[in-house]
């Protein structure tokens, strides 16, 4: 992945926290860390912070806390501009394993 990003947002984590929830709108620390194949504890990690500083908010559906981009925060437009821009230059190997991902269940009884 992209070093530079890294640096910009100050972690690993933190970039592929902002990456999962620009490419699929919401999610929570599980998802993106068994997405990612990382420790949950980081992504829980970089969601608090995010939230603290009013860049995510969150809810709860049922135990979990789903969290997704402030859209009250003025700055959260500009930073999904550069986040989609950034998703657009990522390597079509590395798009599908990471960001094509299934996120609802298969209907019932249709085929595959």
């Amino acid at each position: 992945m992209n070093s530079v990003l890294e640096a910009v947002f100050g972690s690993r984590s933190a970039m592929l926290v902002l990456l999962f929830l620009e490419n699929y709108e919401e999610g929570h620390a599980s998802r993106m860390a068994t997405t990612y194949d990382v420790a949950v504890m980081g992504m829980q990690r970089q969601l608090k912070r995010f939230e603290e500083e009013g860049v995510l908010s969150s809810r709860l559906v049922g135990r979990t806390r789903v969290f997704s981009f402030n859209q009250r925060n003025p700055t959260v437009k500009n930073l999904r501009q550069f986040l989609a821009s950034e998703l657009a230059l990522i390597s079509k190997e590395y798009t599908s394993k990471y960001y094509r991902q299934r996120q609802r269940p298969r209907r019932a009884g249709k085929p595959i």
